[in-house]
């Protein structure tokens, strides 16, 4: 029987879950069901009324099924909002081999100094970690050191972390619904599973997801993510500009944000407002890659996702902004071999505000195919908590 891959997208203006089923005669998926209703309790990605969330949610995940003809009992999730953040750091171990050949327990030690060493993790969860570099007796090491021969094994290693508590009202939420957990991930990182080639990763790229309330920023360079930054503004400030410099109602003031592109007597007036609103998320983005020192030096430049990416100029404007190359980021696996079908294909693979959701089930499919013993662990432990619910333990 073909594994069922969940993805949740829990975000400040939408829920949106994909239901897909793996294929068996090729490297993809197929949509069973898409499923969207519009978010209550969740601000700048923090749950601030937990009930109106949990609702949202359950609700969401009733069309989703009803849709599919298949109940959701598991799930990939992803977590966004301010809290999220990345950090590196730095470990070393000592080979520990009579004849100095590297091991994986030598990684694993160098990799757990290196998280030893992080300072400030008060209140923080680490949700992903990976290592960007290695050196072995003071030399780079290109790949991985297992095998290799040395005394003294380094490692940098990118964190990214949240808040504790915005981490726990999350799988509190998912459990909630009725929800087993198959792993979170960090919602752009989820994205990059769909809209990023691994051309773009290896030359360097920012990846940039616009929603609602977030604008989140991954830099990736050698295949790697090497940071992970989230601003407090989105598209729904947009909006609110739009309403409050034409004196109009919300729901008006987004309609007029999607469509202004288009000839209107208001056009170059809404124009201005956009453009005035997007400068100050280009300049949020170019400090950033100035303090880590990538500005004007990731060669296959911004690729935009999310909702906030549909605005007609944000091309353009990113492109003069930040010097780089620029393009909206759609699914891209057409030409590298994950096939996706679905009687719903169409309506989503061309709306970036999928691209979590349908990352998230690219991310399920990869992870299963390459984790088989983590994943029938994680199974396990999920089919235990369902035991136990249902026992009320």
């Amino acid at each position: 029987m073909p594994r069922i891959i969940n993805g949740i997208d829990i975000g400040s203006s939408a829920i949106r879950i994909i239901v897909a089923e793996e294929k068996k005669d090729a490297d993809g998926f197929n949509i069973l069901a898409v499923a969207k209703k519009e978010s209550h309790g969740i601000r700048k990605g923090y749950i601030v009324n937990f009930e109106e969330a949990v609702d949202s949610v359950r609700e969401t995940i009733r069309i989703a099924e009803k849709l599919s003809g298949i109940k959701i009992k598991s799930s990939f999730i992803a977590i966004g909002g301010i809290s999220l953040g990345s950090v590196r750091s730095k470990g070393m171990a000592m080979v520990s081999r009579a004849d100095n050949e590297v091991t994986d327990n030598d990684v694993k030690r160098a990799i757990d100094q290196s998280e030893n060493n992080l300072s400030n993790l008060t209140n923080r969860k680490i949700i992903y970690q990976k290592s960007i570099a290695y050196k072995l007796d003071g030399s780079f090491v290109f790949g991985h050191p297992i095998g290799m021969k040395g005394t003294k094994l380094e490692v940098e290693t990118i964190f990214i972390t949240c808040l504790i508590q915005h981490f726990s009202d999350f799988t509190k939420i998912a459990e909630s619904a009725g929800i087993a957990i198959d792993d979170v991930m960090p919602s752009s990182l989820a994205a990059s599973y769909i809209v990023l080639s691994e051309k773009q990763k290896e030359a360097g790229c920012i990846l940039v997801n616009v929603g609602a309330s977030t604008v989140s920023v991954t830099v990736f360079e050698e295949n790697l993510p090497i940071s992970l930054e989230v601003f407090p503004i989105g598209s729904t400030h947009i909006t609110n500009d739009i309403a409050l410099g034409l004196q109009i109602p919300i729901e008006e003031a987004e309609k007029l944000k999607i469509e202004y592109g288009t000839e209107s007597s208001m056009k170059r007036k809404i124009e201005n407002i956009v453009e005035a609103r997007l400068n100050d998320i280009f300049e949020l983005i170019e400090n950033h890659l100035k303090k880590i020192n990538k500005n004007g030096l990731l060669p296959a430049g911004i690729i935009l996702t999310g909702g906030g990416s549909n605005l007609s100029t944000i091309e353009e404007m990113a492109r003069v902004s930040l010097k780089l190359p620029a393009k909206i980021g759609y699914y891209r696996y057409d030409k590298e071999g994950l096939s996706i079908t679905g009687n719903q294909k169409e309506q989503i693979l061309k709306d970036p505000s999928w691209s979590v959701a349908l990352g998230l089930c690219a991310y399920g499919l990869k992870e299963e195919s390459e984790n088989g013993i983590n994943t029938t662990r994680r199974r396990a432990k999920n089919m235990l908590w369902r035991i136990l619910k249902s026992l009320r333990i």
